[in-house]
């Protein structure tokens, strides 16, 4: 499994935060070909405190080629293309690399 992680930072102006994912990053996410989840965190806090983060997504899909396909797509280079003076501003944190998942039983 492969993911491509897009993590928001706080801003005084949440609405316009809120607006652009919604508008714009989310709807061009979803037409990633070969997309097979995504997950969103809406940060609350962390240990001690605020949190500087406000948001986190992910896509998720089967291995890396199938990321690098899905980026060098329309919907994808349009989405690095409007993702790009977000990151340039320091108002998202972005990253991908190959993850794994572990479900444990819980004990009765």
């Amino acid at each position: 499994m492969y993911k491509f992680v897009t993590i928001y930072r706080r801003v005084d102006d949440e609405m316009m935060l809120e607006e652009f994912f919604s508008a714009t990053h989310l709807p061009l996410a979803e037409q990633l070909p070969g997309l097979l989840r995504t997950g969103l965190t809406r940060i609350k806090s962390k240990p001690g405190g605020e949190s500087r983060f406000h948001m986190q997504y992910e896509l998720y899909f089967a291995d890396e080629t199938s990321y690098l396909s899905a980026f060098l797509s329309e919907p994808g280079m349009q989405l690095l293309s409007v993702l790009q003076p977000w990151a340039a501003q320091k108002l998202i944190t972005w990253f991908a690399g190959e993850c794994w998942d572990e479900e444990f039983d819980e004990e009765e």
